[in-house]
């Protein structure tokens, strides 16, 4: 527990007022003694200093046997348990000792965290993911009182929803390359945000002016994306690759509990206290998270957690040849670059890579279906069930009863099939990835269709709401497949590609908000879901084909490994 409270920003607060005398880390205690092989290591170098000139400290490391070391200490990792065994510092050719962990089981290694902490870790980034998303969708049920509150017609009242959506992907342009920053870290970008977040919930709530609360909304969206421009970083940055889709499979499943729980309570708030009151939910919600985010969250990244050891050791040693890889990486940082990775990478991998192009359209595709319920079960289940406001926003349980099922069914694909496949067989190629991306991409459609054609008053309302709960399952399956996909294959670019994605993602969905209404009308429900089962079905012929042929293009693609 104190580690996680040293590591929170109320912890590192307190350091920083007590001079780091309180809540020290282990270099900073009066009986730390060095490691004997960092000892060691620099007594040799010292000698052989004597006899030769300064070493120059502006070229990078010897980059070729230190990080086939980490690459091979890390595959292995993956498949079997370590030893508690000492790590070997390596020396660049400039003489510069990179710190590294001490021991294969070193506690301050996110990865040799417990069980407990890591359970917790991702509770909290799902915490965070679910209360943006809730943030959003409880906004459609505050729509029907902003029209009579604020004399606007209800497409109008929709842009409220839509600006908030589209920020979710203008958001990790910049916050996702901020955290590759390794003096920046994760856990600067987390609270900062979130209390500006916080901050702009309150005049959410109360703000009469219709055009502020449009502004509002967008800031909201784009200060609330780091759960999702980050989240999954900071998910990989405690497991090995062969349990990271555990932890994956949690976050994704926020991403469906957010939008499904919100309605549950904002519709029967909005029913009885007004249109208001949901906008006041996201401020109590957000104060609980307050706790959980400032007080109990470590950092999690590890180039961030060794530039600091590096900085204690050279503080305790005095000798400036101690530093981390991640820092010397960073000096040769530009502004340029960082832009091209937030801004022009992106796009340019989407457009130049057929595959990361097919990731990206299909999973802009399921997200703005999902998008669209919050449109057209208001045209549904008033008029033909007889639902009220708070039983419109309850049918969205649905969709979270198709996301847990979806949970159940790929944590057994794991755990029965893929980890054991894995630990007997190695990592097979990357298409075998896709699998529950085939199945989910089958079932989608059949749950759209379902919903489309059972949506009347002859039929129980029941039946539409189970073709939602399927739909949910082929998502989350279709999502969880495709995020385990790019990683692996993609891994020198997966944070540029998941940037670009979460931008066509939330472009496309903002603007399905604004069009779906108008499409339902027109069409009917039946018509316009069917429109979109039918274009659901093309992801099936795609996902087969990428599983098919997905070697081949990658070989041709310069961005894939």
């Amino acid at each position: 527990m104190s580690d996680l409270f040293r590591e929170s920003a109320l912890g590192q607060a307190i350091r920083l007022v007590s001079g780091n005398k309180w809540l020290q880390y282990p270099e900073e205690k009066p009986g730390f003694v060095l490691p004997p092989q960092y000892a060691a290591l620099l007594a040799g170098n010292e000698k052989q200093q004597e006899a030769t000139s300064n070493p120059s400290t502006s070229q990078q490391p010897a980059s070729g046997p230190y990080r086939d070391q980490r690459a091979d200490i890390e595959q292995q990792a993956e498949l079997q348990r370590t030893k508690s065994e000492p790590i070997a510092p390596q020396k660049t050719n400039d003489g510069l000792i990179l710190v590294d962990w001490y021991t294969t089981d070193d506690p301050e290694n996110p990865r040799n965290w417990s069980s407990l902490k890591k359970s917790y870790i991702v509770f909290v980034i799902c915490l965070y993911t679910w209360v943006t998303y809730v943030a959003g969708s409880v906004f459609a049920f505050s729509e029907p009182g902003i029209v009579e509150h604020f004399g606007v017609s209800i497409e109008a009242s929709e842009l409220g929803l839509a600006l908030y959506v589209l920020a979710y992907g203008v958001g990790p342009l910049i916050f996702g390359p901020l955290t590759e920053i390794p003096v920046i870290g994760r856990n600067p970008v987390y609270y900062l945000t979130f209390i500006v977040f916080f901050a702009l919930s309150f005049p959410a709530a109360a703000i009469n002016s219709f055009g502020g609360l449009l502004a509002i909304r967008f800031f909201a969206g784009f200060f609330g994306s780091v759960g999702i421009a980050i989240g999954g970083a900071s998910i990989g940055d405690i497991f090995t690759l062969i349990y990271f889709p555990y932890g994956l499979g949690w976050w994704v499943l926020s991403f469906w509990a957010g939008p499904a729980i919100g309605p549950t309570f904002a519709g029967f708030a909005a029913q009885s206290k007004g249109w208001r009151w949901p906008l006041w939910e996201i401020v109590w919600i957000c104060a609980v998270m307050a706790i959980f985010l400032l007080a109990l969250t470590p950092e999690t990244s590890t180039p961030n957690i060794l530039l600091r050891r590096a900085r204690r050791l050279r503080k305790l040693t005095g000798d400036s040849r101690l530093q981390s890889e991640s820092e010397i990486e960073q000096r040769n940082m530009t502004g340029s670059s960082v832009l091209i990775a937030a801004l022009i990478r992106p796009f340019e991998i989407t457009i130049k890579d057929p595959s990361v192009f097919f990731v990206n359209l299909y999973t802009a595709l399921t997200y703005a279906i999902y998008f669209t319920f919050f449109e057209v079960f208001p045209l549904v289940f008033p008029p033909f069930y007889g639902f009220n406001l708070g039983e419109t926003g309850a049918a969205f349980l649905a969709c979270e009863v198709g996301a847990i099922i979806g949970l159940v069914i790929y944590f057994a694909y794991l755990y029965f099939y893929m980890i054991p496949d894995n630990i007997k067989n190695g990592f097979r190629e990357q298409e075998h990835r896709l699998l529950p991306a085939i199945f989910g991409s089958v079932v989608i459609p059949v749950g759209l269709f379902i919903f489309a054609w059972t949506a009347r008053p002859s039929i129980h309302w029941i039946v539409p709401l189970i073709g939602v709960a399927i739909f949910t399952v082929g998502q989350y399956c279709v999502i969880q497949g495709l995020f385990m996909y790019v990683p692996v294959s993609y891994p020198q670019y997966a944070a540029s590609i998941f940037t670009g994605n979460d931008l066509i993602r939330s472009a496309i969905a903002s603007g399905c908000i604004l069009a779906a209404r108008p499409m339902f009308i027109n069409l009917g429900v039946h018509k316009g879901v069917t429109v979109l089962a039918g274009l659901s079905v093309m992801g099936i012929i795609g996902t087969l084909l990428m599983y098919k042929y997905g070697k081949k293009l990658r070989a041709k693609s310069k961005f894939a490994q």
